[in-house]
């Protein structure tokens, strides 16, 4: 099972503390090529709006950048939240990367923000609206890049590179509705296990039992996001690990700041209901030496069956974060 599952990276460009977005983007650039060299699949970028710690808001500039870094492996946007754009532009600006690096750039989809009400406002997202017309949102970016769609009216033919370009497609979620999604237009799945994981197993299999063969995909392709913080000890793995920690308490408190050091003894800090909102947002983790997050990984693939891992780190030292993704793919080569 283990040799036929697939290892690639999620990056969100973190910005640490005393940093700024230029040392994060040539770290994003130092990790894809790190990844590349290590043999992982694919290497998506996020996208986050008014986040001081997250570097990834003009997503599609960051891939193309990434991709002009690299030569073999894959490069997406995991994803593009598509209500906050004209599904005319994410085409344009997609295939045209597509064009740039032939059968190396992939699209992944969904529709949440992505970011605060009042920067919702500012990106022309003001109401419910957009997030309803995801699905017909979907078809059409479809159409717009040549796909055959039935029920999209007559769309513009002269999308330049649009046309052809055979751009891969992926629906994203952490509900139900991503998976209901994904199945009926028979596209690829991923679910964003690594902050929402409580859905997971249920979504799974309403998408697999829903899947509908399409022109693209002939079975269901199951991608999951996963949390890894390997050191060369379990302590170590711990400390690393305290730096997403208060990330995500930040966030929480409605006060998201650049990524922190980490703390000693971190958990003892904070509050029993912080701890279980933390222990609940975290469950898709593996943390520690190289034989715990082995284990803990090879049991979460038997839990899930899922077809492919997509491993997220927050992890404060740049080099640390190198080495947690090398002490993985030496466990799975």
């Amino acid at each position: 099972m283990f040799e036929n599952t697939v290892f690639s990276v999620l990056d969100l460009s973190p910005i640490i503390k005393g940093g700024d977005a230029a040392q994060a983007f040539a770290n994003t650039v130092d990790l894809a090529k790190w990844a590349e060299n290590l043999g992982y699949s694919r290497y998506w970028l996020a996208e986050h709006h008014n986040m001081p710690g997250l570097a990834c808001a003009a997503t599609a500039v960051l891939v193309g950048h990434v991709a002009g870094a690299t030569t073999k492996i894959k490069v997406g946007a995991g994803g593009i939240m598509l209500p906050n754009h004209s599904p005319l532009i994410i085409a344009e600006q997609f295939s045209a990367l597509a064009t740039l690096y032939p059968g190396r750039i992939e699209l992944a989809l969904g529709r949440a923000p992505g970011t605060d009400n009042q920067t919702m406002q500012a990106l022309r997202r003001s109401s419910k609206e957009e997030v309803n017309q995801f699905p017909k949102d979907v078809l059409e970016l479809q159409a717009y890049v040549g796909r055959q769609v039935d029920g999209i009216e007559a769309v513009p033919s002269c999308i330049v590179p649009g046309q052809g370009s055979d751009l891969p497609m992926w629906i994203l979620g952490s509900s139900l509705y991503g998976a209901q999604l994904a199945a009926a237009l028979g596209l690829p799945y991923g679910f964003a296990s690594h902050f929402a994981p409580s859905l997971l197993t249920q979504a799974i299999e309403i998408y697999r039992e829903t899947f509908k063969p399409s022109n693209y995909l002939d079975k269901p392709y199951v991608l999951a996001g996963f949390n890894v913080f390997a050191a060369e000890n379990d302590e170590t793995g711990r400390l690393l690990m305290s730096s997403a920690k208060q990330a995500f308490l930040n966030l929480r408190r409605g006060k998201p700041i650049p990524l922190q050091p980490p703390l000693e003894n971190f958990d003892s800090q904070i509050s029993e209901t912080e701890k279980a909102f933390l222990s609940n947002l975290l469950a898709c983790s593996a943390v520690g030496g190289p034989d715990k997050v082995k284990g803990e990984i090879e049991e979460f693939i038997k839990f899930t069956g899922v077809d492919e891992l997509m491993i997220a780190s927050q992890i404060y030292d740049h080099n640390a974060r190198l080495k947690s993704y090398q002490i993985l793919a030496e466990n799975f080569s």
